[in-house]
């Protein structure tokens, strides 16, 4: 590749290709500039350093693991049912990753412990989501909460089994459907308005 027609998306998938062959402990800038055939300094015209060009990467992972979460949290379906979307939606994404390519997903759990400031915005994303859908609910008459912020907070650590990348082991055990489906019908329940 010619090293004035290299982007800086080129350099994020040569990274994910060369952490997926390599692991997080044993990928170098200099194993991602041989990848593209080009100097290690081509690479750090785009990422200054490794650490920004790891984040950069994750922060790609999680943006296409969660493409479409926030179209659903805007959506006009009555707040319920969007509710449980969302969740399953996320829920799905996270299992597809885990489970369709397990060392690139071990890879990018590694990732995410190392960039927080990244995990903090994506974390920051869903609950802002949550918050949507919840403060819609409200405004319906189908949920009731003093505080739609906390109460997504809540929602998200109470459903962290099904997107933490910490619980992906759990993730293809027989019951989990039915697990998530129990979680989440007592979630929405225990959100709908009381009369």
């Amino acid at each position: 590749m010619a090293e004035g027609a290299l982007t800086a998306e080129d350099v994020l998938g040569a990274t994910e290709d060369v952490l997926r062959r390599y692991g997080p402990a044993k990928a170098t800038v200099v194993d991602v500039a041989r990848a593209l055939g080009v100097s290690h300094g081509s690479v750090y015209r785009h990422f200054p350093t490794k650490a920004a060009l790891r984040e950069a990467v994750t922060e790609r992972w999680l943006d296409r693991a969660h493409a479409g979460l926030a179209e659903l949290a805007a959506s006009d379906v009555p707040a319920p049912r969007r509710l449980r979307e969302w969740l399953a939606a996320l829920f799905e994404a996270k299992r597809k990753k885990a489970l369709d390519d397990p060392e690139l997903f071990a890879t990018f759990s590694v990732l995410v412990r190392e960039s927080s400031s990244v995990v903090d915005a994506h974390v920051a994303t869903l609950v802002a989501d949550l918050t949507r859908i919840v403060g819609d609910g409200v405004a319906a008459g189908d949920f009731t909460t003093d505080d739609p912020r906390r109460t997504a907070e809540a929602v998200l650590a109470a459903t962290a089994r099904f997107h933490d990348p910490v619980h992906a082991p759990l993730w293809s055990a027989p019951d989990v459907e039915a697990s998530f489906d129990a979680v989440v019908s007592l979630l929405v329940a225990g959100l709908r308005s009381r009369d």
